[in-house]
């Protein structure tokens, strides 16, 4: 199976449906950024992994100045075009790990469901030296999986994953995990050992439910399912359709968002 790092280019080919299918982030989360370091208009704020933006607003909303970091050109010029009614915002194109940023010099760094793809040893030191004294990272992310109230329709896709999923990665099936708050207080604990202080962490809860297109248009953003072969991955999108059309026309995902904390001394 490919790894991490091959397949970080693969978001970039499907921007636009990116945007419209994955999730914001609740609003309790921010406040518990926010409760952590206040940001405001003096405020100089780092985003890495934009994406499409659906982590952004509420922080620019504070009126401070963000800079973001996209290695997908089709998602900074989105994001360019989105955010173009806040003129202290902007973005720079490229890895994270090849950006260039004075040390010393921000009040906040935080990332979205993309810090995983950085190497540990080269993300932490970096952002630590980035950031001002009591400046702040705030990681988080979202862990999605299928609502297991309908076993039938569960156990009917973990089929169809099977034949079309798990052989073609050659990997052997994998039993869903309930992301939880272990889980959280371990990733969490990660800063400590690049120096960073006064760590914490949450976890928010929420349900979104689908239709049988949209789910199939969902899954069509992540980078392991658009790495699919074309004919093999239509075929594939066609059964999940199918099934969840078969067994009530919407599948509902529960959704454990994590938030992690860390300051620098």
């Amino acid at each position: 199976m490919a790894s991490n790092q091959d397949l970080s280019w693969t978001f970039d080919t499907v921007a636009s449906v990116y945007d419209k299918f994955r999730p914001g982030y609740v609003t309790e989360l921010y406040q518990e950024i926010f409760h952590y370091i206040p940001i405001h208009s003096s405020s100089k704020v780092v985003e890495i992994g934009i994406g499409s933006g659906q982590a952004t607003l509420p922080v620019l909303q504070t009126g401070c100045e963000l800079t973001a970091v996209e290695y997908g050109a089709h998602f900074s010029k989105l994001c360019r075009k989105k955010f173009k009614d806040y003129p202290k915002f902007s973005v720079v194109t490229g890895k994270f790990e090849d950006a260039e940023f004075c040390d010393d010099s921000y009040d906040l760094v935080f990332s979205a469901t993309a810090f995983h793809w950085i190497p540990e040893e080269i993300g932490y030191p970096k952002v630590f030296s980035m950031l001002k004294s009591g400046g702040t990272f705030a990681r988080f992310a979202n862990h999605p999986m299928i609502d297991q109230s309908n076993p039938t329709l569960t156990e009917e896709i973990n089929q169809i994953y099977q034949k079309y999923y798990y052989q073609h990665h050659k990997q052997k099936k994998k039993t869903p995990i309930v992301y939880g708050e272990e889980h959280a207080k371990q990733l969490s604990s990660i800063a400590q050992k690049y120096g960073f202080i006064d760590t914490r962490y949450a976890i928010f809860r929420r349900t979104r439910t689908f239709s049988a297109e949209e789910y199939s248009a969902l899954l069509g953003t992540y980078s392991d399912h658009i790495a699919l072969e074309e004919t093999l991955r239509k075929e594939f999108f066609s059964l999940i359709e199918k099934a969840i059309n078969h067994h009530g026309g919407t599948v509902t995902i529960c959704d454990t968002i994590d938030l992690q904390l860390a300051r620098k001394p």
